[in-house]
């Protein structure tokens, strides 16, 4: 599928080159929806839309390590799996692809797949994506607003119709489907069963909580995933010392001179980053490039009528947070799902 043009839904202006507003990239899918609110205004043109990219305005010089987007399901996706950074580059690619999702909403008995039930050979794997029984070997779990999914690369996995969900992703387009439910695509059985681990997925550990504003979601060798609760009315200094991406949930704010509610994305690097909250606060999804938890990425400045207005807060990361942690939390590529 070919992507279609961009739409821009968001305001078209940035404070620096190195803080921007996101534009978004709109990708027509057989499983999408025809209406994207509340996270896109885009007008409802008939077709379905499946995923909603954020990406850089312009034409930037470095692509981003990372890719932040929205998928829109009205059926299941294929099954799939994509590969580790070591098969990827075995088989002339960049990278590898490791995944976190965060469900916005979820219909009532929405699923989704990570890993098999049970451990099976090459062979047995081959033998049921021939046959179909794939779809029963994978182990379906039930997901609701807030749970978050993370997919390390190697692990098969598939999302269920129903579900709105923020996806974070190392910047690649290896996937490699294995059941498509008749849809008549591309499969990649081989390459997909070479790269795959044939069994039940790793555990997801639980969110942690940094502070009263930060929640550790995922953190890996590839990327940080946390969700901010700002309080109404707050200043604060973002520390985007690398690459970032903001992605409201609730409330609005000013970051930066870019006004920003629900639904958009901004991306900053190497700035610090003023977030000025408005009446209800501001809740966030935050990614960035690094593999454990930053102490300073988020610093209070002043609240408005407090004796200690103007005094930075340091924000300190527990140490020992290094390892991959996930639970409920309360130029352009071509994906394949």
């Amino acid at each position: 599928v070919s992507p279609i043009p961009a739409f821009r839904s968001l305001h078209q202006r940035w404070s620096t080159l190195a803080i921007e507003l996101a534009c978004t990239h709109a990708l027509r899918r057989p499983w999408g929806v025809l209406d994207l609110r509340p996270w896109n205004k885009a007008a409802n043109d008939g077709l379905s839309t499946g995923e909603v990219w954020y990406e850089r305005p312009g034409k930037p010089t470095t692509a981003p390590s990372l890719l932040l987007k929205l998928l829109f399901t009205s059926q299941p996706l294929s099954i799939q799996v994509h590969p580790d950074d070591v098969h990827a580059k075995s088989m002339g690619l960049a990278n590898g692809k490791t995944e976190v999702w965060y469900v916005l909403s979820a219909a009532p008995r929405a699923k989704v797949a990570l890993g098999l039930k049970r451990e099976v050979t090459p062979q047995q794997l081959r033998g049921a994506v021939d046959d179909g029984s794939i779809a029963d070997l994978v182990a379906w779990r039930a997901v609701s607003a807030n749970d978050v999914i993370f997919v390390p690369a190697g692990t098969i996995h598939a999302v269920g119709a129903g579900l709105v969900i923020a996806e974070v992703q190392q910047r690649s387009d290896a996937t490699f489907r294995l059941f498509d439910y008749g849809r008549q695509r591309e499969l990649h059985v081989e390459r997909a069963i070479a790269v795959a681990n044939t069994g039940p997925a790793d555990v997801q550990a639980r969110s942690s909580r940094l502070t009263d504003e930060r929640t550790l979601l995922v953190s890996n060798p590839h990327f940080v995933f946390e969700r901010i609760n700002l309080a109404p009315n707050t200043i604060w200094h973002l520390g985007a010392e690398r690459e970032t991406w903001l992605l409201v949930l609730s409330g609005d704010a000013i970051v930066g001179s870019v006004d920003v509610a629900r639904g958009d994305a901004i991306f900053a690097h190497a700035e610090r980053v003023d977030i000025r909250t408005g009446k209800i606060g501001m809740m966030g999804l935050v990614a960035y490039a690094a593999h454990s938890p930053l102490p300073n990425l988020l610093q209070r400045l002043r609240q408005p009528d407090s004796t200690d207005a103007g005094q930075p807060k340091d924000v300190q990361a527990p140490p020992s947070l290094t390892r991959a942690a996930v639970g409920s939390a309360d130029g352009r590529m071509e994906a394949i799902q």
